[in-house]
């Protein structure tokens, strides 16, 4: 028998992908997706049909505890990717942030400890350190909440920390620095700056450029994940996904200016700044922890993992789905 494990917002970037690694790995897999009117799969629908017709569907809302214990009524593990993770969007509409990234998070602790699931594997962020105090961050760094968004997935980690504390649930909280590639919300900088420049844009719209970001690799990302799953030590502790490395955002945007071959310049855009005391100014995460405890290594070099993100978006098929005359929040 296939173990079955359970990947919430399997419709996403990251999930989409996590569910392919899943599926390569030998497992069963079912994709929590979000419900909506026009039966969409979000990312899951771009896959191969010889892949499609190995996932189980399950359509609901991590905010709805009841959907959730139907979902993972029949899992082993579970992989707790789905939350709302735009910075911007958070800084209006903050109680929905705290209703799908804290309380949909508690739902499935709470139904993982009911149903005696084995593992479950908690996404956090990068964001949750804030500006860096000290590099590389590792996982002991003080926690800051420098927008609604990093303050409901503090929250969310806490939660998943007192679970495992209270309860026993056997939970790992796992931290991916900003990971980038293929089918990345058009709200990131990465698909920002490559769909503006392939919509023939020469005025490259971005926020700040001086801040430094630690970049990850979406298949080295889900690695992690998978490789994270396979160790019992790491129940209970928290774990980052990162390279050890970091670039600042104007240096990001002239890299890939010129790996696409175009002369353009860079804007820094006032409706794109964050707030001066919420914008986090330095990540640079340290992966010690990870490579100890685990086989993982990232596999991608950073033009690695830019130009298979280049070359993805550059299909007119993929460009098509983002507005890159719009600024998404």
């Amino acid at each position: 028998m296939k173990k079955k494990v359970l990947v919430t917002g399997a419709d996403g970037f990251i999930g989409s992908h996590l569910v392919e690694k899943l599926l390569d790995e030998g497992y069963a897999v079912k994709a929590f997706v979000y419900y909506n009117s026009f039966n969409s799969w979000g990312w899951l629908d771009t896959l191969p049909t010889e892949k499609l017709q190995n996932i189980e569907i399950f359509a609901g809302d991590v905010r709805d505890p009841n959907g959730v214990r139907t979902a993972m009524n029949d899992v082993s593990i579970v992989f707790h990717l789905a939350a709302l993770i735009a910075i911007p969007y958070s800084y209006h509409s903050p109680d929905s942030y705290v209703d799908t990234n804290i309380k949909g998070t508690l739902n499935i602790l709470q139904a993982a400890r009911d149903l005696a699931v084995d593992k479950v594997l908690v996404t956090s962020t990068s964001e949750v350190y804030g500006t860096a105090l000290s590099v590389p961050i590792d996982e002991t760094h003080p926690r800051q909440g420098q927008s609604p968004y990093s303050a409901t997935k503090i929250g969310a980690d806490s939660m998943a920390d007192a679970y495992f504390r209270s309860f026993g649930l056997p939970v790992v909280t796992v931290r991916p620095f900003n990971t980038y590639g293929p089918r990345q919300s058009a709200r990131a900088v990465i698909p920002t700056i490559i769909t503006q420049l392939l919509n023939g844009y020469r005025d490259i719209k971005l926020g700040s450029l001086h801040p430094t970001r630690d970049l990850v690799f979406v298949k080295d990302t889900v690695s992690g994940f998978a490789e994270i799953a396979r160790h019992d030590a790491l129940i209970g502790q928290e774990v980052n996904i990162a390279t050890n490395t970091e670039i600042s955002i104007g240096d990001l945007a002239h890299k890939i200016i010129d790996l696409m071959g175009v002369e353009a310049s860079i804007i820094s855009d006032d409706q794109r700044l964050r707030p001066e005391k919420s914008e986090v100014e330095r990540l640079l995460g340290s992966n010690q922890k990870i490579t100890s405890a685990t086989a993982w290594r990232p596999q991608y070099s950073f033009d690695q993992g830019l130009q298979e993100t280049i070359t993805w978006f550059s299909n007119p098929e993929n460009l098509k789905q983002y507005k890159a005359h719009i600024y998404n929040v």
